[in-house]
């Protein structure tokens, strides 16, 4: 694991090693345990890196690499193959110094091209400059694990693993992109390949770019997807061999390390799956990592201990404060996009927590995009049912639904009318309405003259929506999960769990988001993923019945949150007023002064909770001081 930089130059301008030096320093805690630069004689190319040591860790692990005395190489991730297509290689005549699968990769380039892609199971983002053919091929792995970012004009080419590095080169002046922006504050991301900073952007999950550097021609495409339309006809027993098969595989791929491992221990069925599956594959206990609240409704420790006691796991705990807003610049720079999915504190402590015992962390993720755990697809298919049965529900239910939510200031209901008022709409953005952020009802009264005019008929909604039409699927369900996949997983968690670890020099790695895996899944009939209305992740549960204990597996589901609502109506309710009135907020002449102080006063005054809202107002203002304001 680790950060990779590069600047390639298209006609008369050099690149210097001071370039590299500068984007190398700005990802240093990618990769405190070695680093390196290449510059091509011509001094056209540059390649740097830092290096995170977790396979072969000796100095013939080290890049940039070179192959062959042609192709140089600069890779961030794991290819969890490798070992199998060493061998494969080795057959075919090709010869090895190191064992490190960065080697591998660059052999399986040599002898397929773009397609050696479709040999690698793992995460990965690279790049490869092919001295022979003037060429330079990067590609992001199928899931969007490692990042990937880039500037590029008619004069230069440059990337990084984060923007940081990006930002250090003279031929970026920064300027943000309130496109991006007012996405964000639907999404509570910038949606690939958007970043924030306007002209910088991110390559797409599952995309490689191929740039000739003699023709200037610049190649994009997409090199793998998802697939719900082919559903296997298998029983529930054989569904649930099928499944643990393929999910052990995956975690056995995952726990290969030259360095020590532990695991994430949430005390939901993911983790606790990971956890039971680890101990199962291991001959010591399993090193685990936990992070609960003093407020009960978000502390999940209790269901951890259980699991953690099951199997006799090397467990430890940490408990998260409200002082830990303390924390939060730190975390918005770490970030350097707006992002305002609030677990990312929690996810940082917990990495940084693990990284005192171990360099390696398995995790959960991905179990709830695999199996439809989300509350939301249930109520997705609650409305599909619904609209079946209930003609009558514009003339009564709707102006029930509307009074209650007027006059009974809570989310209950007011969560119930955004799903009643909502039902007559096309299912994608229906869909949309219920999981965004600020609608764009509110959004309206919130934003100033000035920024509605950068961001006229743009509707932030159709970022989600138009992937179910891309899903290649007819069922409603099936491309709820595909937009999910295609948006939040990508843009959301996987961001989270890279910067978060990343950030203490920790790898991540995520045994259901093998795309093996995905695949097996992507086959189950959605009937046995919500079994009737609310049975969420039935076929998932019944695989692992007597494997997790039943008292983890079918409790009702916590999401990974802070408790914010209840913060920002107590300790941090001065922190949010003076953040997001004070004078260098409402000088940037995005948000009303009047509306934003409602928005606050509605949380703290009643039982409406605009407590991601206020989150996500917070977490842009401290993005533009940190990188706009310096």
């Amino acid at each position: 694991m680790c950060g990779i930089t590069g600047k390639i130059y298209f006609e008369n301008d050099s690149v210097s090693e001071q370039d590299i030096l500068a984007m190398n320093e700005k990802i240093l805690h990618r990769g405190p345990d070695d680093g390196g630069v290449y510059i091509s004689q011509d001094k056209k190319i540059g390649l740097g890196h830092r290096r995170l040591s977790i396979i072969d860790l000796s100095p013939l692990g080290h890049q940039p690499m070179n192959y062959l005395n042609r192709y140089w190489i600069v890779f961030n991730g794991e290819i969890y193959n490798f070992q199998e297509k060493r061998e494969m290689l080795i057959k075919e005549g090709y010869t090895f110094k190191s064992k490190a699968d960065t080697e591998v990769l660059l052999a399986l380039y040599d002898k397929f091209g773009k397609k050696c892609l479709e040999h690698l199971r793992g995460m990965f983002s690279f790049a490869i400059y092919d001295e022979k053919e003037k060429t330079i091929f990067c590609a992001r792995d199928r899931v969007g694990k490692k990042p990937f970012k880039y500037y590029l004009n008619e004069n230069v080419f440059i990337f990084a693993s984060e923007l940081k590095a990006i930002l250090t080169q003279k031929e970026y002046r920064k300027e943000p992109d309130y496109v991006a922006i007012h996405h964000y504050l639907t999404l509570q991301y910038c949606p690939t390949p958007l970043t924030g900073f306007k002209d910088l952007k991110k390559l797409e999950p599952a995309h490689y770019l191929l740039i000739n550097l003699k023709t200037k021609k610049v190649e994009k495409e997409r090199y793998w997807k998802l697939d719900y339309s082919k559903k296997l006809d298998m029983s529930e027993d054989e569904w649930k061999k099928r499944i643990m098969k393929k999910l052990e595989e995956s975690v056995r791929l995952r726990m290969i390390s030259d360095v020590p491992l532990g695991t994430f221990l949430s005390g939901g069925i993911d983790s606790s799956a990971i956890v039971a599956l680890m101990s199962k594959l291991s001959n010591k206990p399993v090193k685990t990592f936990s992070i609960g609240f003093e407020e009960e409704k978000y502390n999940e420790l209790k269901y951890a201990r259980i699991v953690a006691e099951k199997f006799k796991t090397d467990h430890k705990e940490f408990v998260v404060k409200p002082n830990a807003i303390e924390l939060l610049p730190m975390l918005v720079k770490q970030y350097e996009e707006p992002f305002a999915d609030s677990s990312a504190l929690p996810t940082y402590y917990v990495s940084k927590m693990t990284r005192d015992f171990v360099t390696v962390a398995l995790n959960g993720d991905g179990g709830d995009e695999n199996f439809a755990g989300y509350g939301r697809y249930s109520v997705q298919k609650f409305g599909i049912l619904y609209n079946k049965l209930i003609p009558f529900h514009k003339q009564i239910i709707l102006p029930i639904a509307k009074f209650l939510a007027k006059n009974i200031k809570n989310t209950f209901f007011d969560r119930a009318y955004v799903f009643s008022n909502t039902l007559s709409q096309k299912y994608d953005y229906r869909y949309v309405n219920y999981i965004r952020y600020f609608s764009n009802e509110l959004k309206n009264e919130i934003y100033t003259d000035s920024f509605k005019e950068k961001t006229k008929n743009i509707d932030s909604y159709n970022i989600v929506a138009e992937k179910f039409g891309e899903a290649e699927t007819k069922n409603k369900m099936d491309q709820c999960l595909f937009a999910d996949f295609s948006t939040y997983l990508p843009d959301d968690l996987m961001v989270k769990v890279d910067i978060d670890s990343m950030a203490v020099a920790l790898e991540g790695r995520s045994p259901f988001l093998d795309h093996e895996l995905l695949e097996l899944t992507a086959q189950i009939p959605f009937n046995l993923k919500i079994k009737g209305l609310n049975n969420k992740k039935y076929i998932l549960k019944e695989a692992l019945r007597g494997l997790v204990p039943d008292e983890v597996m079918f409790r009702p589901k916590m999401g990974f949150g802070i408790p914010i609502d209840v913060w920002f109506r107590a300790e941090l309710k001065n922190f949010a007023y003076d953040t997001l009135l004070s004078e260098k907020a409402i000088n940037r002449k995005l948000f009303k002064k009047e509306a934003v102080r409602a928005l606050l006063d509605e949380h703290v005054n009643t039982q409406i909770s605009h407590a991601y809202r206020i989150w996500a107002l917070i977490t842009l203002e401290l993005w533009f001081r940190e990188y706009f304001d310096k």
